[in-house]
């Protein structure tokens, strides 16, 4: 473990302001403060408990809902009972104005509380089993999962139970509460299908098999906008998942970095020392040698509800709930617990899109003709079944965006003018570059910005495409950097409708962009859906099957090139040069305003950049797409 102590001390000459207020006193005594509070009121709470100590245990106060708290609840793998359900439900309407937000992280928020109502919510919130301990900041917060686990067709080793004994190690432990350098998320799945952004995490136990045997293979190392990485580690049964986790967690503990926040997640750690070193000090501080790493299974496409169910093992349904950005009710969530008992097991899942599933269903028809699905409707365009959106500015400090309700207008905007009766398009909003919308992941990413209109600055996204979760996950590729969020509908609605056009029988926008759009240079499918809706706007009609057939190799220089030969030949029907040897012309080609003259209604932007694309002298050719934005408007209404 020398290596972790060198690269500890290279980064222990300075500690960060939040460890110093950490070092001002124990977590628990905020926690056991809280009845006080609430008999004196808001004003008697103090400032470092407002803004660190009472987050421990999932409390936040929020400055934008004054004198109101938000609390962050911790359910195991989306694991829910409908007594639970209930409860939360019910202290929702009854003390926070009937709001949840459900996450990506497969747990649930009430908001609006007083502080007055704290402690009586997390009293009954206690007797049904459910806590919010550790559930913020510097702790190792609520580990996700398969929602399905056991339940599922493609279960190899069922892990809900040896979730609930990792979070035994942590939970309700004072050595742990509040002891991390950073936050520590973890992840766990015995599944082939990844359900749970299983990769994204900064622990990840993934199922595995090594010469016959079935395990988990440990990848350490994940972030927002990192996917985790092997540690050439495997796990062959429970007990080893326990002991590489309490080793794991106490190196971080020892030898985390705590100067600068921003750098101090175990991915820091892990960079400055190299995976190698790290795992030697994992076997080294288990005292166990684990076997080297297998293969890993975890790779599968997961299964699209069928009509918006999922059959089980068991031989009953599990029913989407379709909740879009995470926005529901708690009088909702009363409701869903209540038709659980009635149609079902008894049980619910939440899962890592804001969604969840009503368990052990067997009269499918008869639920899905209550009430409660008129509005949490169990079958909708591919756009709403997958929509992400984390809380935005109405309710946290760091969004740019609104975020949630703009992501639901995105999708509305798409169901009206580019339907699809089925397919899986996974859009994933995050207001600004923290990411807990998980943008990255999505198969169309946003990420709050700003962005000028006219030289006036407002709200923008930049938009991103590539994000996998088949395989070992995958991280997308801004393709539009701050694009008006005004706008933004009418670029996505370009990708959407060659999605539509080329797409193949059943094939969903993740296969969609491996097959097709992956051949091409992010800036040209960027600008090629910002053209589209350039024309469109312009009613220019052309077709020149850019997404289809013609291959570029990625090469923008010949991209450039062979969009303006193709433009200019739909708009003319003639060549622009009749013979070409690597984009230099043989035949000198029309100019400019012989351009306009052959189509005497071209548009005038559109000329200009054919004029810089096709340029005869090539020093004077554009050859990248930056060099064209501003012949084309971002869009003209």
């Amino acid at each position: 473990m020398d290596a972790l102590q060198q690269a500890y001390e290279a980064r222990s000459k300075k500690i960060n302001k939040i460890e110093k207020i950490k070092d001002s006193k124990i977590p628990q005594e905020a926690y056991d403060m809280l009845d006080e509070y609430a008999a004196n009121g808001f004003d008697s709470v103090p400032e470092e408990d407002k803004s660190y100590f009472l987050k421990c245990f999932g409390i936040y106060y929020r400055a934008a809902t004054p004198e109101k708290f938000m609390l962050k609840l911790r359910i195991p793998g989306g694991f829910m009972n409908s007594s639970q359900a209930k409860v939360i439900g019910a202290c929702a309407k009854e003390f926070g104005e009937d709001y949840i937000d459900l996450t990506t992280r497969q747990q649930c928020e009430l908001r609006y509380l007083s502080i007055e109502s704290l402690p009586i919510i997390i009293k009954r919130l206690d007797e049904v089993g459910i806590s919010a301990y550790q559930t913020g900041v510097d702790n190792i917060r609520g580990i996700v999962a398969d929602p399905f686990d056991d339940l599922a067709f493609d279960n190899v080793i069922p892990s809900h139970k040896t979730l609930l004994k990792i979070q035994d190690i942590f939970l309700k432990n004072t050595e742990w509460i509040s002891t991390l350098p950073r936050k520590f998320n973890t992840s766990i799945t015995g599944n082939l299908s990844n359900r749970c952004n299983v990769y994204g995490n900064d622990c990840c136990f993934v199922l595995a098999q090594k010469e016959g045997m079935f395990g988990y293979n440990l990848y350490l190392g994940g972030r927002v906008g990192v996917i985790a990485k092997k540690a050439g580690i495997f796990l062959k049964d429970e007990s080893e998942v326990l002991a590489v986790f309490s080793s794991i967690t106490d190196l971080f503990k020892r030898y985390g970095f705590r100067d600068n926040r921003n750098k101090n997640r175990l991915h820091f750690l892990i960079e400055a020392v190299g995976m190698d070193e790290m795992a030697k000090a994992i076997r080294e501080n288990a005292r166990i040698d684990f076997a080297s790493a297998g293969e890993t299974m975890t790779t599968m496409d997961y299964v699209e509800p069928d009509h918006g169910k999922i059959q089980l093992r068991n031989g009953t349904l599990g029913v989407h709930v379709v909740v879009p950005s995470g926005i529901f009710k708690g009088s909702a969530l009363l409701r869903a617990g209540e038709l659980s008992e009635t149609y079902g097991d008894g049980e619910l899942r939440f899962d890592m899109e804001q969604s969840f599933y009503i368990m052990g269903i067997k009269n499918l028809e008869d639920l899905l003709a209550e009430d409660f699905f008129l509005e949490y409707k169990n079958v909708d365009t591919p756009y709403f079944n997958h929509l992400i959106a984390c809380s935005g500015t109405e309710h946290c400090p760091f969004g740019v965006i609104e975020n949630k309700n703009d992501a639901i207008a995105m999708a509305q905007y798409l169901s009206e003018n580019v339907s699809l009766e089925s397919g899986r398009v996974r859009m994933y909003w995050s207001a600004c570059v923290k990411g807990c919308g998980i943008h990255g992941l999505g198969d169309i990413g946003f990420e709050g910005c700003k962005a000028k209109v006219e030289g006036v600055n407002g709200s923008g996204v930049h938009i991103l495409l590539g994000g996998k979760l088949m395989g070992e996950s995958t991280e997308g590729h801004t393709v539009i950097k701050s694009a008006p969020l005004e706008y933004a509908k009418y670029y996505v609605e370009s990708i959407m409708l060659e999605y539509r056009k080329h797409r193949r029988d059943g094939e969903h926008f993740e296969a969609f962009y491996t097959r097709v759009l992956k051949n091409y240079t992010h800036a040209n499918i960027g600008f090629m859906m910002m053209l589209q809706a350039y024309f469109r706007a312009k009613n220019i009609e052309i077709d020149f099957g850019f997404y289809e057939k013609v291959l570029t190799g990625r090469n923008e220089e010949f991209e450039v090139f062979e969009l303006g030969r193709k433009l200019y030949y739909q708009l003319s029907k003639q060549e622009a040069y009749s013979a070409y040897e690597r984009f230099t012309n043989v035949n000198k080609r029309e100019k400019l305003e012989d351009i306009k003259k052959l189509v005497p209604n071209i548009d005038e932007n559109i000329a200009q950049m054919l004029d810089l694309i096709l340029h005869s002298n090539e020093n004077r050719r554009a050859v990248v797409f930056s060099e064209i934005m501003p012949f084309i408007m971002l869009y003209t209404k």
